[in-house]
């Protein structure tokens, strides 16, 4: 794990913290044949194309799920992961529920009425990604805040191999648990494609929330239009700020605990002061040698991962800021203080007892995180990710009357004739 020194390394660091969602040619030519298949043959496209991908035959007969088999697979889960699932459902179904938004009702002084409308979309679309591993997490995480929003329909989208696994029957049991309406299981970048155009047997969704590889992160962003989205979203990320007061143990703990999603996944310390870094180096060493994926441990690692080390908080805050990391953990002094100084980021875990493993599974707030620097403009998926706004607007004959003149010079000067006509022909009546 590579070492840097800011700010005598910073050509190094700016590599590092570039942005790492997808976005490469290849990649989109072969999501681009994909709509085009799928917008051209339907159905037909989407069995052809899991068969391809995922190696399963499907007829579109059996691409949904039946509910008897989530019911089934959720009373087939061992007694602790049903009730760890339901502990976390209720966390993150409280949480959500306070980002519930009302509209509004106003009268001008002219009489005129105005009011702004919130209302859900009717169906979702959330993707659960496959291979690796399996997310129940991620299910709960993704359909509870729809259900909160008040989506009429959420369909489940999910690959189809290794749903009889443990880890699949975790991920339906989950389903079933969330309230989600439908599952569909077809391979993942042809089946986001279908639920975003519709097809035979997919309905048409009018969102599509939920993280997946570059291909799925591809097509979503090819999609918006079609749909909307919650973000577009790469490999996962955490960025620990430590000064001498956290433990080597722990941040090594944090550390291998992000890079144990996958070989791309990120993680970075930045260490403050005189930090001990080679107590944290053997830590990292020996806690890698005990775990189960180790191997994708040392590849992330390797390849993304670094120790930089800094001058003061102020550097540490501000490569925070520059980074804007999906998650940032802060195991410094005044922790909650300067958890206020950082604007970019996706979510803040403060102090020791804060990993970022609470977050990412009861803690309540939501996982789904924008990643690759996208925590800039994009926020975590949440009840608002479900909900639309619509205007409603009522003009009184006094209020009418008196912002005709605006409106039709406005009108006049951006040369339309007609909607200034629009005014003047009520006003002559």
């Amino acid at each position: 794990m590579r070492v840097l020194q800011f700010p005598k390394d910073e050509k190094q660091v700016t590599r590092l913290f570039a942005r790492a969602v997808a976005n490469d040619p290849a990649t989109e030519d072969a999501v681009r044949q994909v709509i085009e298949q799928v917008r051209r043959r339907g159905d037909r496209a989407v069995a052809a194309l899991t068969k391809r991908f995922d190696k399963v035959t499907l007829h579109p007969s059996q691409f949904e799920i039946p509910a008897q088999r989530l019911r089934e697979a959720w009373e087939g889960l061992p007694q602790p992961l049903q009730k760890a699932l339901q502990t976390a459902r209720e966390r993150i179904e409280a949480y959500h529920r306070k980002q519930l938004l009302k509209g509004f009702v106003y009268k001008d002084a002219l009489g005129n009425r105005m009011e702004q409308r919130v209302n859900p979309v009717r169906r979702a679309g959330v993707y659960a990604p496959g291979g690796r591993a399996s997310y129940p997490s991620t299910v709960l995480m993704d359909i509870v805040p729809a259900r909160v929003a008040g989506v009429d329909e959420v369909i489940l989208l999910t690959p189809p191999g290794g749903l009889d696994s443990e880890g699949g029957r975790a991920v339906l049991g989950a389903a079933w648990l969330a309230g989600v309406d439908r599952v569909i299981s077809v391979g993942g970048t042809p089946g986001v494609v279908g639920l975003a155009l519709g097809t035979e047997t997919l309905p048409k969704v009018d969102i599509i929330v939920g993280p997946g590889n570059r291909f799925v992160a591809t097509a979503k962003k090819l999609l918006y239009g079609e749909i909307t989205i919650d973000m577009v979203a790469g490999p996962s990320e955490v960025l620990v700020l430590a000064d001498e007061t956290a433990s080597p143990v722990l941040v090594a703990a944090d550390l291998l605990a992000q890079a144990e999603h996958d070989p791309d996944a990120q993680a970075i310390a930045v260490l403050i002061g005189d930090y001990d870094v080679a107590a944290l180096q053997r830590e990292i060493r020996s806690q890698t040698a005990e775990l189960p994926r180790r191997a994708i441990i040392e590849q992330s690692l390797k390849a993304k991962g670094a120790l930089i080390r800094v001058n003061s908080v102020e550097e540490a805050l501000a490569l925070a800021e520059q980074k804007a990391p999906e998650h940032l953990e802060l195991l410094i002094r005044d922790a909650q203080t300067l958890a206020r100084r950082v604007r970019n980021v996706g979510a803040v875990f403060v102090g020791p007892y804060t990993p970022e493993s609470m977050g990412d599974y009861a803690a309540g707030p939501n996982h789904t995180l924008p990643t690759g620097g996208t925590a800039r403009f994009f926020s975590p998926l949440s009840v608002w990710s479900f909900l639309k706004t619509s205007h409603v607007l009522e003009c009184s004959k006094k209020g009418f009357e008196a912002l005709a003149e605006t409106v039709t010079t406005l009108a006049d000067a951006e040369g339309f004739g007609a909607h200034a006509a629009a005014v003047r022909r009520r006003l002559t009546r």
